[in-house]
């Protein structure tokens, strides 16, 4: 099947491919052609391409390919280029743009939305949102600081003391640790707010401060992954939070979007007015309606009081060549999820969650497309359904035992102990008994060991306690057949260990390794 690869419209930097993930898609099986010029923004030239094995052509070659690989929803104009029973893979926005959907659904063509990919662990190489989302948050710091115009960083200089320059971070999802990340490396005093509190732990090894917005209720979990609207008891509470902290700090990045829906305002036109002159405020969510009184997309406005709000909503496409080859790699693992034979040719699935999830309309051979948005919803694994309160309560409890009953099972023990060493012969009490104190000691060593650490140190204890193999082989060649077999059969099990063990400890080794 022929890939084509088309030009963006204007003020689109990005590029769907790029000569990197070219070489990846004919590896597939797959002939690529791209439209002249279209990675000339994202500095991809044509030579480039050419050189990793794809074909340029005009914008019609591209158009009408088996499958069109855009970055940007088609024109009215460029989906009557497309072919019949055509693959369109593109970010189409579904939810925000049913006349874009109604439109493709014309046409007996199968439309593949990059921007709808399941929250869900096997799609995360597909996930275009978190992708652009993580340069976005780093672009938006970037803004800032250009715009704020003082040092991130406090300074204390001969000329006098420099103070940090205080940030918060309205959203804690990829965008805003993105942006907490970058703006606590450049030395600023970070403080972030979102309304599930597990990311606070992740705030806090990005250098940020995690600002908890206090209410009496529990934060719902979103069973897609993505966010989900707050309660107004909650939406109460945040406001007095962000109009304490804007009256505080110099620079504010706002990141809240909720699928399918406008932003929800976070800052108000009071809270912008009680900043301080020369304080910047970033709307990463102005394409939505925006988090902030005031923003307008695409322009830097500046108010009365001083505040400088950007609403840039092309963050990511600032930083076009990184962000193309990020984009350019999604598209191609979504490609080898289609394309399992490797031989060129895509078949879509729709038993797969992550196939459905993102089809938006597919060919039927009938003149007109079959219209499968929305999807049905996915339940991700990071908020399992809760189990019913009978079936909770039915469970059996398995309690640690109790004073009583552990110095009973001690002291057994120890009874047990004490008859083999009395009454068995040499030399297996003395084997006994180092194995029991091995028994213990392992119990209590490998007890206060972190979980995560139980693997790599069971695969090296395990290499070593192959040394077992020699004994056992040393008692092959002692006593009867029974004896022989019994050695023999140990040698290897002891052997299997060995190799295991060290299998297993080279895996982990290479995951730390620099080009794994």
């Amino acid at each position: 099947m022929l890939i084509g690869v088309t030009r963006e419209p204007a003020g689109e930097t990005r590029v769907a491919a790029t000569p990197a993930t070219v070489r990846q898609l004919t590896a597939l099986g797959y002939t690529v052609v791209v439209e002249s010029g279209a990675g000339e923004l994202s500095a991809f030239t044509d030579a480039g391409y050419t050189g990793a094995g794809a074909a340029t052509g005009t914008a019609d070659d591209a158009w009408g390919a088996d499958i069109v690989l855009r970055v940007d929803a088609p024109a009215p104009r460029d989906i009557d280029r497309l072919k019949d029973g055509a693959l369109l893979v593109s970010t189409l926005a579904p939810a925000l743009n049913p006349g874009l959907v109604d439109a493709l659904a014309e046409r007996d063509i199968t439309v593949l939305a990059m921007d709808a990919v399941p929250r869900i662990s096997r799609a995360q190489s597909l996930d275009v949102l978190s992708s652009m989302a993580n340069i976005a948050g780093y672009r938006a710091v970037i803004e800032a600081a250009h715009a704020f115009g003082r040092f991130f960083t406090g300074q204390v200089t001969a000329a006098g003391k420099v103070p940090p320059a205080k940030v918060l971070v309205a959203g804690a999802g990829v965008a805003g640790l993105a942006a907490i990340g970058a703006a606590s490396s450049l030395g600023a005093v970070v403080r972030a707010t979102d309304p599930r509190p597990e990311v606070a732990d992740q705030v806090k090894s990005l250098g940020g401060e995690y600002l908890p917005v206090v209410v009496d209720e529990e934060a719902q979990q979103s069973g897609d992954g993505y966010a989900r609207a707050t309660s107004d008891l909650y939406d109460a509470a945040a406001r007095e939070l962000y109009s304490a902290q804007a009256a505080d700090v110099d620079i504010i990045i706002t990141t809240a979007l909720i699928p399918g829906r406008p932003a929800p305002r976070l800052i108000t036109e009071a809270d912008v007015a009680t900043m301080r002159a020369g304080s910047v405020i970033v709307d990463m969510a102005v394409a939505q309606g925006g988090n902030v009184a005031g923003s307008v997309e695409g322009r830097k406005v500046v108010t009365d009081n001083g505040v400088t709000i950007l609403g840039y909503s092309d963050l990511a496409g600032r930083l076009p060549t990184q962000a193309s080859q990020l984009y350019g790699t999604n598209l191609v693992n979504l490609l080898k999820l289609l394309t399992p034979g490797k031989d060129g040719e895509a078949v879509l699935d729709l038993d797969d969650p992550v196939q459905r999830g993102i089809t938006v309309v597919r060919a039927t051979g009938d003149g007109r497309g079959e219209m499968l948005w929305p999807p049905p919803p996915v339940q991700v694994s990071a908020a399992p359904a809760t189990a019913p309160v009978a079936a909770v309560a039915a469970r059996p409890r398995h309690k640690p035992l109790a004073g009583p009953a552990k110095l009973a099972l001690v002291l057994t023990g120890i009874a047990l102990l004490w008859l083999v060493i009395a009454f068995a012969p040499a030399p297996i009490p003395q084997n006994f008994t180092v194995l029991t104190l091995a028994v213990v000691i392992g119990y209590y060593v490998i007890g206060k060991v972190h979980h995560a650490l139980h693997t790599p140190l069971m695969s090296v204890t395990n290499a070593i306690s192959g040394v077992i193999v020699v004994g056992a082989l040393v008692q092959v060649g002692l006593g009867g057949h029974t004896i022989q077999a019994l050695a023999g059969l140990a040698t290897l099990l002891a052997s299997v260990n060995i190799v295991g063990g060290f299998a297993v400890t080279r895996r982990m080794l290479a995951m730390f390794s620099k080009g794994n």
